[in-house]
């Protein structure tokens, strides 16, 4: 039990109770003046807590109307803390009418959700400069992994293409309230200012996840719906190979050579 709050398997819900990782987890965020915070699952607040004395503004989204109640109460005498009930992976972030370009984000993330917020954050590129999430380790560690490594996917590709990606420490599941039953990792992702991908993001997650999600098929094969056999003949990339054997720097490269009007999509 956390706050009094009892976790809802529903909603993958496993409350941190460890303050001192809660404090670690936001002094990695970098706050500074411009900077406008998003909280995603704020839960009973214990990432919360850590924004009241600052003069930056914090929005936090919650799913959970229990929370919401409890949030609303312990954020009354702090009026940089807004708490806005909704499901963060369905909002529609221009209803939070943010004037700045400077946001980051944070949370400790249910483990269902993971991949629906990254993306969002990638749909929000490049406004999110720094974003800090508390993961399953799986997933920290698959998002870090270089190619050749069987960890490395999409969400490898996608996330080091626009963002630095670094895995901080891991996180024993005997802070948490209930225990769950694999261990987190606390990531960060700092804006690359070197992205250099010349083909509409919609496009490039596209070809990231054809290739990927055949991921056993030479990538000519993979890719042929994409790229014309022709096409395959002039651009200056390997297409003999598997995905998981491509860099991150290799598939920024290809974009390069991939004017729209060949997105077959």
């Amino acid at each position: 039990m956390a706050d009094k709050i009892l976790s809802k398997k529903s909603l993958g819900q496993n409350f941190l109770v460890d303050h001192n990782i809660a404090r670690k987890i936001v002094a990695l965020l970098d706050i500074k003046s411009e900077d406008y915070i998003i909280e995603v699952g704020p839960g009973t607040g214990i990432l919360t807590q850590f924004f009241f004395d600052l003069k930056n503004n914090i929005t936090a989204v919650e799913l959970d109307q229990r929370c919401v109640e409890l949030l609303k109460r312990k954020c009354e005498k702090h009026a940089n803390v807004e708490i806005v009930h909704d499901d963060f992976v369905k909002l529609d972030l221009e209803r939070l009418k943010i004037n700045t370009k400077q946001e980051k984000w944070i949370g400790n993330l249910p483990y269902n959700i993971v991949s629906s917020v990254l993306f969002k954050m990638l749909d929000s590129y490049p406004r999110v400069k720094r974003a800090v999430f508390m993961v399953q380790k799986e997933v920290g560690e698959r998002i870090v992994a270089s190619e050749g490594n069987k960890s490395y996917g999409i969400l490898s590709v996608l996330m080091q293409s626009f963002y630095q990606s670094r895995l901080h420490f891991k996180v024993s599941n005997r802070v948490f309230r209930p225990q769950p039953k694999v261990a987190s990792a606390v990531i960060s992702f700092e804006l690359r200012t070197d992205s250099r991908i010349e083909c509409p993001m919609p496009d490039y997650q596209e070809l990231i996840k054809r290739a990927f999600n055949q991921r056993r098929k030479l990538l000519r094969n993979s890719l042929q719906s994409m790229i014309s056999k022709e096409d395959r003949k002039r651009i200056p990339f390997e297409f003999n190979r598997r995905a998981e054997e491509v860099s991150v720097e290799e598939w920024k490269d290809l974009s390069r050579h991939l004017p729209q009007k060949m997105m077959h999509l």
